[in-house]
């Protein structure tokens, strides 16, 4: 091989390991769909060179992903036990976790529903045939809807009603769609689509709904990882999710 040729695929080889070096991966809970896509750009923005990459799914979803070697620099988790589990299972980078968000969860009904739905025991009427939530083995929204249920005695009447969706944004759109009469989403859920649900109800839960974000041990970028931490909790990041209806934690 010639010396030229042989100079050119190094080069084209250090430039492909660079490009791949600046790719940062987040994996962020589906409620955080908006917010990060919107933060991305001003991310980008202040970090030359790097572009982000977003996956979105439910946390437990993300958590699996993770667990079985998919490349990810940082995961936002929508809940607290989730997070748990992947410091537990050593997939996080020590004293990395922050908490970046507080949310809310709230019962939302199709926006030309006329159906009354003041209190959870609302939900035991007839005309409530389908209520979506997210499935609780795997969506913290689900574990929350089901918490709350279970504290107010309901979950035995609401059970059979429930249609289980795969992420919170997939509980959204059953109700926006009219496919079923009620569901449990978060309050920054509910808002995307406001022109087709309605808030019945803010829903009491047991513990804060707040989110926590870590990089990812062993992730291929943990220096953009820690810079994009940083942007999140920057008054700048925090500015973006509050015009998302993300309340400081």
């Amino acid at each position: 091989m010639r010396p030229a040729a042989r100079l050119l695929i190094a080069a084209v080889s250090v430039l492909a390991t660079t490009a791949h070096a600046a790719d940062l991966t987040v994996s962020a809970a589906a409620s955080l769909t908006n917010a990060f896509k919107e933060l991305a750009p001003a991310f980008e923005a202040r970090n030359p060179g790097i572009q982000l990459l977003l996956n979105f799914a439910a946390s437990d979803a993300l958590l699996a992903q993770i667990a079985k070697g998919a490349p990810a620099d940082v995961f936002a988790s929508a809940d607290q036990e989730t997070m748990d589990r992947a410091q537990a299972q050593q997939l996080i980078a020590a004293g990395s976790r922050r908490n970046f968000a507080n949310n809310a969860l709230v019962l939302i009904a199709p926006a030309d529903s006329r159906l009354v739905l003041a209190a959870l025991s609302d939900l035991k009427q007839p005309g409530v045939r389908r209520i979506a939530l997210g499935q609780p083995s795997g969506v913290p929204a689900g574990r929350y809807a089901k918490g709350a249920l279970e504290a107010a005695r309901l979950w035995g009447d609401v059970e059979p009603k429930a249609v289980y969706a795969q992420n919170v944004r997939q509980a959204l759109d059953y109700v926006a769609r009219g496919e079923t009469e009620a569901g449990f989403v978060y309050a920054t859920d509910a808002a995307v689509q406001k022109d087709k649900v309605k808030v019945a109800l803010a829903v009491p839960t047991g513990t804060p709904i707040s989110y926590p974000l870590g990089i990812v041990a062993g992730g291929p970028n943990p220096a953009a990882a820690k810079a994009f931490v940083d942007f999140v909790l920057s008054p700048a990041g925090q500015a973006v999710l509050a015009r998302h209806g993300f309340q400081q934690p």
